[in-house]
C-alpha cells in the first residue's frame, strides 16, 4: 500500500504471458514511483486559490460514454466496470477547466472550488449564430487604432458588455489570474495620465544622453537604438505635452482599462483578454487603442508600487496592456495590409 492506495505485485497468473506480466510490472512500479513523490504535491497555485477542484460523479446518470475522460487532460478520470471513476494518479490534481462536465451529455459530473461550480454552466450558443469567418475578418479589418474620440461617455452598459466578453478570453490556468483596473469617464482618464507624466518626471534621467552613453557598452545597441529612438522621445511627448495641457497618454479617451496579471498569473493572459475587449467593443461601435508604454514604467521600485497603490492596481505583473475605448471622431475608408516579419512552415 502507498499513500494509503493498495498496489498489487502478484503477477503470477496463468493468463499472463511473459511479456505482459513485464510490461504490467513496468506499468505498476512507474505508479508507486509517482505516488510516493509527486501525489503529495500542492495544487497549482494562483493568487485565487491554492487547492484543488473536487468532481462529483453521479453515478446513475453515466453512461459510461467516456467524453469526460477524452477530454481530461490531467488524467483525472477513468473508465471501469462501464462507468467513469475518479482516477488514483492525476498529474496535478482537478484544476477546474470543467471541460469533462461541460462535455458530459447526461450532466453526470459535477466540479466545484477554483471559482467554479454547476451553476456556471450554460447552454452554448447554436452554430448557425456563430460568426463566420468572412464576419470576423471583415471586423477585425475595420478595426484601426483610433486617438481621436467624440465627446460622449461609453454607456455602463456597454462597459459590463466588453467585460463580459474579455472573462471568455482562454487562460494558462484557471481560475482566472486576469486583474482589470476600469477608468471610466474623460476627467478620470485625463487624470490618471497627468499623474502618470508627474510619475515619469522622476525617471527621465534613464533618456539623458550621458546615462545612455555609460550604458550602451552593457545593455548593447538594440537596447540603445529603442531608448534613443523611441523611449525618449515619448518622455518628451508625455511629460512636456501634458504641461502644455496636451494628453498623449490617454488621449483625453471616455474609458481605459488596464488588463494585467498576479505573481501566479501566465503573461499571456492579460493581453489575450485585453484582445478580447478591443474587438469586442470594435464589434459595438466603438474605437480602441493599445496602450503598451504605460505597463512597463509601473512595475519595479518604491516609486512605482505608490503608483499603482493609488490607481488601485493590486499587483506588479510581467506583462499587461492598457486600452482605451470611445466613439471614433474620425472614419476610414481604407484598410491597410499588414505582415509578419516572418512565417516558417515546418
Amino acid at each position: 500500500m502507498v499513500n494509503g492506495i493498495p498496489i498489487m505485485l502478484n503477477f503470477h497468473s496463468c493468463r499472463m504471458t511473459a511479456q505482459e506480466q513485464s510490461a504490467a510490472f513496468h506499468r505498476k512500479v512507474i505508479i508507486i514511483f509517482y505516488l510516493m513523490f509527486y501525489n503529495n504535491s500542492m495544487a497549482i497555485p494562483t493568487s485565487r486559490t491554492k487547492s484543488s477542484a473536487e468532481v462529483k460523479i453521479i453515478d446513475e446518470r453515466c453512461n459510461g460514454c467516456g467524453l469526460c475522460v477524452d477530454v481530461c487532460k490531467d488524467f483525472n478520470l477513468v473508465i471501469e466496470d462501464g462507468k467513469v471513476t475518479k482516477s488514483n494518479f492525476p498529474f496535478f490534481g482537478c484544476i477546474g477547466c470543467g471541460h469533462c462536465m461541460a462535455v458530459c451529455p447526461r450532466g453526470a459530473i459535477e466540479v466545484t472550488g477554483r471559482e467554479i461550480s454547476p451553476d456556471d454552466l450554460f447552454m452554448l450558443p447554436p452554430e448557425n449564430d456563430a460568426a463566420g469567418f468572412e464576419q470576423l475578418l471583415n471586423l477585425l479589418q475595420r478595426r484601426r487604432s483610433i486617438r481621436e474620440f467624440r465627446e460622449k461617455d461609453v454607456e455602463p452598459a456597454l462597459i459590463d458588455r466588453i467585460l463580459q466578453a474579455a472573462r471568455t478570453a482562454p487562460m494558462g490556468i484557471p481560475p482566472s489570474d486576469v486583474n482589470v483596473l476600469v477608468i471610466d469617464g474623460k476627467e478620470k482618464t485625463r487624470s490618471f495620465a497627468a499623474d502618470y507624466s508627474e510619475y515619469l518626471k522622476g525617471m527621465r534621467w534613464m533618456t539623458s544622453g550621458i546615462f545612455l552613453s555609460m550604458m550602451r557598452p552593457f545593455w548593447g545597441k538594440a537596447n540603445d537604438e529603442v531608448f534613443r529612438g523611441f523611449i525618449e522621445p515619448l518622455f518628451r511627448g508625455y511629460i512636456d505635452e501634458m504641461q502644455k495641457g496636451n494628453n498623449y497618454v490617454t488621449y483625453d479617451a471616455p474609458l481605459a482599462m488596464y488588463f494585467y496579471g498576479s505573481p501566479f498569473t501566465d503573461p499571456a493572459d492579460p493581453i489575450v483578454a485585453a484582445t478580447y475587449a478591443m474587438v469586442a467593443a470594435e464589434a459595438m461601435g466603438l474605437g480602441t487603442c493599445m496602450l503598451g508604454a504605460i505597463h512597463p514604467f509601473i512595475q519595479s521600485g518604491r516609486r512605482a508600487k505608490e503608483f499603482r497603490e493609488r490607481h488601485g492596481i493590486h499587483h506588479k505583473s510581467r506583462e499587461g496592456l492598457f486600452v482605451i475605448f470611445g466613439y471614433p471622431r474620425v472614419s476610414y475608408r481604407k484598410g491597410i495590409n499588414r505582415s509578419f516579419a516572418s512565417v516558417t512552415r515546418l
